[in-house]
């Protein structure tokens, strides 16, 4: 991206080409070095510094963090959602780069005239669809429009993500991010004219061993007071740090998320092994002998991992377990476990 010239820089070049201090031809022959001149598209001028881009990247880099710790509650897989560029481009471009058919998600900009688009691929949407819907999401599905059934699955995602854009903005300005409406052709998206510049970011989502692309538009016009307010050195601090009240609030986040996890649990009586003959001739009323012992403890076993040591029993007339201690290291090494009587 080349370099913003200041007002003063500009009126300083003019300056001194008009005094002839420095002469055009000399510049275009290559007589300076490179590092003495950069080249300035004045058809595309950035209406954006190279501090407010970073600063920009890390409100999203803050809002990418957020929001995939919300998908891996929900989708339940490992989702990493990463910052790949800011841009900043004419309108038009950006529409010429959106795929068809795509997921077009509009929104309001409150307290802007203006409205971004946040762009889903139609492979990320239907995968989310799948593994909200039970399915393993394993294969990357073909490209195709979304049915009004998977719109409705989705949008309930869309709306988490603008809530999580907006928390991360308000470290910069107080902006509220409306849902208005969905597209799946850009045609129909006019947010902006065709030769304004939007800022458009763009995100890796890796969903397993999956990697699909999001972005979001920003027209500059909607904008302009809170880029003329943006400071590096202001925003480092709430962005790149975050305030131990917000790191109370993740956590918060997380606990209520993981204690809704469902994990499975077997409680092992004991083990044995037959032959194939000894198993073809059993019959009702044999007893098969275990290689546990009645006073030894049994393993509880959770989401495949042993965990707990426990004794059998009822309750309520129900078959149950009762915890006796965690499973130490020498546990783990050992096949049996001895049950010890507490000295009273």
């Amino acid at each position: 991206m080349a370099d913003v010239l200041s007002q003063n820089e500009i009126d300083s070049l003019l300056s001194e080409m008009t005094s002839g201090r420095v002469d055009v031809d000399d510049v275009l022959s290559g007589k300076y070095a490179k590092g003495d001149v950069s080249n300035y598209d004045f058809r595309r001028p950035n209406r954006i510094s190279k501090n407010q881009v970073r600063t920009l990247s890390s409100v999203h880099e803050s809002f990418a963090e957020v929001f995939g710790y919300y998908l891996v509650s929900r989708l339940q897989t490992v989702v990493a959602i990463t910052v790949t560029s800011v841009d900043q481009l004419f309108y038009s471009e950006f529409i010429l780069s959106v795929s068809n058919p795509s997921c077009l998600y509009v929104f309001d900009i409150e307290g802007t005239d203006g409205s971004g688009i946040l762009e889903v691929s139609p492979q990320l949407a239907l995968t989310v669809v799948e593994r909200l819907l039970g399915g393993s999401g394993e294969s990357v599905p073909k490209s195709r429009t979304i049915t009004p059934i998977e719109q409705a699955v989705v949008r309930g995602i869309i709306e988490h993500a603008l809530y999580d854009l907006r928390s991360a903005w308000r470290s910069i300005a107080d902006l509220n991010f409306q849902y208005q409406r969905l597209e799946t052709e850009a045609d129909f998206v006019q947010v902006a004219p065709s030769s304004e510049i939007v800022v458009v970011v763009s995100f890796d989502v890796n969903i397993g061993v999956h990697t699909f692309l999001m972005n979001l538009c920003f027209p500059t016009f909607a904008l302009e007071e809170v880029l003329a307010k943006l400071n590096r050195q202001q925003i480092t601090t709430t962005v790149g740090r975050q305030s131990p009240k917000r790191m109370r609030e993740n956590m918060v986040v997380l606990n209520q998320q993981i204690s809704k996890t469902h994990l499975p649990i077997i409680a092992e009586l004991g083990k044995t092994s037959l032959t194939v003959g000894d198993l073809m001739s059993l019959n009702v009323g044999d007893v098969i002998k275990l290689k546990k012992r009645i006073n030894q403890e049994l393993e509880v076993i959770i989401a495949g991992k042993r965990k707990l040591a426990a004794r059998p029993g009822t309750v309520d007339g129900k078959r149950a377990v009762r915890v006796t201690r965690p499973l130490s290291d020498d546990d783990l090494v050992e096949e049996d476990i001895s049950y010890k009587d507490k000295e009273e």
